[in-house]
């Protein structure tokens, strides 16, 4: 699972830096002095240009619309809706710069504060599943907020470079002499961000991401999509693990309740990772990992208080399929997880 987050780490990192860069190399960006979006190096427009010199007719120009405008748009919607179907917000967990700055602002509030959020109510325990000891010190603030504004300067300039010529923004910041209007668009999309990153990150997340919500919205749809699964017969094994995997999620989620409080997963393993590490003398191994198909039901069948047969195959064991009613007698920690 380690090696997982380094493939994550690695994508996430790349994905980062094509957004950086996409503009200035002419991937993609939408140039407003031009009025078209450029992609790869070539100008995209809709091809309404011999229509409106008289050349060509209305059937054209709609044929060019379908084709430059709308064929590609829905194409990128479909592809993005299938896989969120299938697999949730993967895009969210293993790509979107958004999501790395919430994971990196995540890691240093701890170290600042204990909690990954100021808006949190109980601090983190100092010791992680991993044996690794992070004591909070204050004075991480000031680094965490130095980081906060510089990424947000980063973000806005990037913005930037997607309206407006990449040399132009990066030439006039390099000389200190940004225009007017490009000094208040700065000024403002820094302060915006900063206010995003320290304090609504996970807000944004959550609710105000609209990729995000269709990604979800998609992926509650299909019951039997991927989604991270307790092995509910062996709960007794996680009741000393001081919330492991509920402390490693990043979206302040909690891993082991039914599928729609998971709305907002972003599928980043870290909580299966979690679990892994604090079972890691268990021969049983993980309580968590991710299922689909059949094994997925337990998740979002439980949404309706229904209690599916859960196949023995879906945890790695042997035992028959049976249903969940044991869980009522079970420890405190599985009643909790149960009752989510």
């Amino acid at each position: 699972m380690i090696s997982l987050q380094r493939k994550r780490l690695f994508l996430r990192s790349a994905f980062f830096l094509l957004f950086l860069l996409a503009p200035p190399l002419d991937v993609f960006r939408l140039d407003l002095t031009l009025g078209h979006f450029i992609l790869l190096g070539h100008p995209w427009t809709l091809g309404l240009d011999p229509y409106l010199s008289g050349k060509s007719g209305v059937g054209d120009a709609i044929f060019n619309i379908f084709l430059r405008g709308f064929l590609p748009l829905a194409a990128a919607a479909a592809l993005l809706i299938w896989v969120s179907w299938k697999y949730g917000r993967l895009y969210c967990g293993w790509l979107c710069p958004h999501f790395s700055i919430v994971e990196t602002i995540n890691a240093l509030m701890r170290r600042a504060i204990g909690k990954h959020s100021i808006w949190d109510r109980e601090k983190l325990p100092e010791r992680g599943p991993d044996g690794r000891l992070v004591e909070p010190r204050a004075r991480y603030w000031w680094v965490t907020l130095a980081v906060s504004v510089a990424l947000a300067f980063v973000w806005a300039v990037a913005l930037l470079t997607y309206l407006l010529p990449p040399a132009e923004i990066y030439g006039n910041l390099w000389h200190a002499s940004p225009t007017r209007n490009q000094a208040i668009f700065l000024i403002a999309a820094t302060a915006v961000f900063t206010l995003d990153f320290t304090l609504a990150r996970h807000l944004f997340c959550r609710f105000g991401c609209a990729v995000g919500l269709f990604q979800s919205l998609a992926w509650m749809a299909n019951r039997k999509a991927m989604v991270v699964g307790f092995d509910r017969a062996r709960g007794r094994a996680c009741s000393d693990c001081n919330n492991a995997c509920d402390n490693a999620c990043p979206m302040r989620l909690t891993p082991r309740t039914i599928k729609r409080h998971m709305f907002t997963c972003t599928q980043c393993a870290q909580c299966i990772q979690a679990c892994g590490q604090v079972q890691a003398d268990n021969p049983d191994g993980s309580l968590l990992q991710w299922v689909n198909d059949t094994c997925a039901l337990d998740k979002s069948d439980r949404d309706f208080g229904r209690r599916p047969a859960v196949p023995g195959h879906c945890f790695g064991g042997s035992r028959e399929a049976r249903p969940l009613r044991f869980v009522a007698r079970a420890g405190a920690a599985e009643k909790q997880a149960a009752k989510a």
